[in-house]
């Protein structure tokens, strides 16, 4: 069973990236086809990455998904086709077991950070657990809802930095909490694309910066994260989901061979 060993001490970060959901298996495909070959060459563990299903939406009328079972069978897919682990967020309880089934990383959206029994179903899958950082959350408060996971047996998890709230319609991200967060020993990984919303737009529809996308990952790198999380799409003016805050796939591969510059400065200094 994949575990957080198969990402510590390896050569390099490690990635999180993929879709904001699943749109289609072709897609799905293609995007791991892409990031997988990339990240083998450049020797950079990867988790691929894709929502099932997406609860947190700004309208009713926003797409939430192709359907449970079906996303999560093409998640499965990937993982079976390109021997890569994959991670989805969940929501609510029951989902946890159901997601479980499927993925190796659950992952607990940062809105939902502090529901104890939503960490508690996760931990008790023996999956990894990923929990965002809440945007309402000090750094040093997210240490409890990690204990959450670790007495409820599991070992296995890492907590994402995703930004703080700022006013009503803006996110920073503060690199003091990265360091403050790897104190608790697990791997702490700096959400790139999320960071950069804009959420709680007049239009309905979350805006974003995707231009610091470079920005605030190579501060991440230079900080101490341990991996990084992105949201790409071939085309994100087309994606269902997020797209205003997204990576063009395309410039992955760039965007990678600069972190590991910075990372490995890092390392000599």
């Amino acid at each position: 069973m994949f575990s957080i060993a198969d990402l510590k001490n390896k050569p390099r970060f490690f990635l999180l990236a993929g879709p904001c959901v699943i749109e289609g298996e072709k897609m799905a495909m293609d995007i791991a086809e892409q990031i997988t070959e990339i990240t083998q060459r450049l020797q950079i563990p990867y988790v691929f990455k894709g929502s099932y299903r997406k609860a947190n939406r700004s309208r009713l009328d926003s797409f939430t998904g192709i359907g449970d079972e079906k996303a999560l069978k093409i998640l499965r897919k990937v993982h079976e086709t390109f021997g890569i682990p994959t991670v989805t967020d969940i929501h609510e309880t029951q989902e946890a077991q159901m997601a479980a089934e499927y993925v190796d990383v659950l992952q607990i959206p940062a809105f939902l950070c502090r529901q104890t029994d939503l960490l508690v179903a996760a931990a008790k899958t023996g999956k990894v657990v990923n929990i965002k950082k809440g945007q309402f959350l000090s750094p040093g408060a997210m240490q409890f809802a990690v204990q959450k996971v670790l007495d409820a047996g599991n070992p296995n998890v890492m907590v994402t930095e995703r930004g703080t709230t700022f006013g009503y319609t803006d996110l920073v991200v503060d690199y003091r909490g990265i360091p403050e967060m790897k104190q608790f020993g697990f791997p702490v990984v700096m959400d790139a694309t999320h960071s950069l919303q804009q959420p709680n737009q007049t239009s309905g529809v979350t805006g974003g910066m995707p231009a610091l996308i470079e920005t605030i990952a190579k501060a991440a790198i230079a900080v101490g994260a341990d991996g990084l999380f992105l949201e790409t799409h071939p085309n994100p003016a087309e994606a269902k989901s997020d797209g205003a805050n997204m990576l063009p796939l395309a410039s992955l591969e760039g965007l990678l061979q600069k972190l590991i510059r910075v990372w490995e400065a890092v390392q000599e200094s």
